[in-house]
């Protein structure tokens, strides 16, 4: 909910504008909507104009609001009231709208991915704004917050790098890793625990 409260501690707002902000800042979408539209008919010519400024609402929403007072546009029916705005809206998640994105995002992370060989944590050095940055690049731009988004999805720790010394580390370390990664995706993960 919009707090219109504040608004009406702007020095050009009356006393009376001061009040019905008050309640304002108390009403959902639907009913503020209304309320804005029913004083902006009230106050006539410039009315729109006003209540915008002094609300911060949209000129199309209170247009919207006005035009479902005269009837011109269908209100909500009473058995739809707990919702506010209809069944469906909103954006399409990541992998509705491009699902090519995750078979994408697989593929940035098979070179780089790691991982306990003694468990199914998996996780890889490359940030999730890189990765964010070559999605884009291969023509599906995303959000470093959309990739952090898949890669839970997909399985994937989510942590800060941390650095330690723990002495020498064996040359091909990595190497061992990409081995032992590759002998349990062959063996489906049976056996080893």
């Amino acid at each position: 909910m919009r707090d219109y409260s504040r608004m009406g501690a702007h020095p050009s707002v009356s006393d009376s504008d001061k009040h019905w902000l008050r309640v304002l800042a108390t009403l959902n979408e639907l009913q503020a909507r209304l309320f804005v539209g029913q004083r902006a008919l009230e106050l006539g010519r410039g009315g729109i104009s006003k209540v915008s400024r002094m609300t911060g609402m949209s000129r199309p929403a209170i247009y919207r609001g006005i035009a479902e007072l005269r009837g011109e546009r269908e209100l909500q029916q009473p058995a739809e009231r707990s919702r506010i705005r209809r069944a469906g809206g909103g954006r399409k998640s990541v992998a509705v709208a491009d699902p090519e994105i995750p078979r994408r995002l697989q593929r940035i992370l098979e070179a780089t991915t790691a991982g306990d060989p003694m468990s199914m944590l998996k996780w890889t050095g490359k940030s999730t704004r890189t990765m964010a940055a070559e999605l884009t690049r291969q023509g599906h731009p995303v959000s470093a917050m959309t990739v952090c988004r898949c890669l839970w999805q997909m399985g994937y720790s989510l942590q800060g790098n941390v650095k330690s010394m723990e002495g020498k580390q064996h040359p091909d370390r990595d190497a061992q890793f990409r081995y032992i990664h590759r002998q349990r995706s062959v063996s489906g993960g049976v056996g080893i625990r």
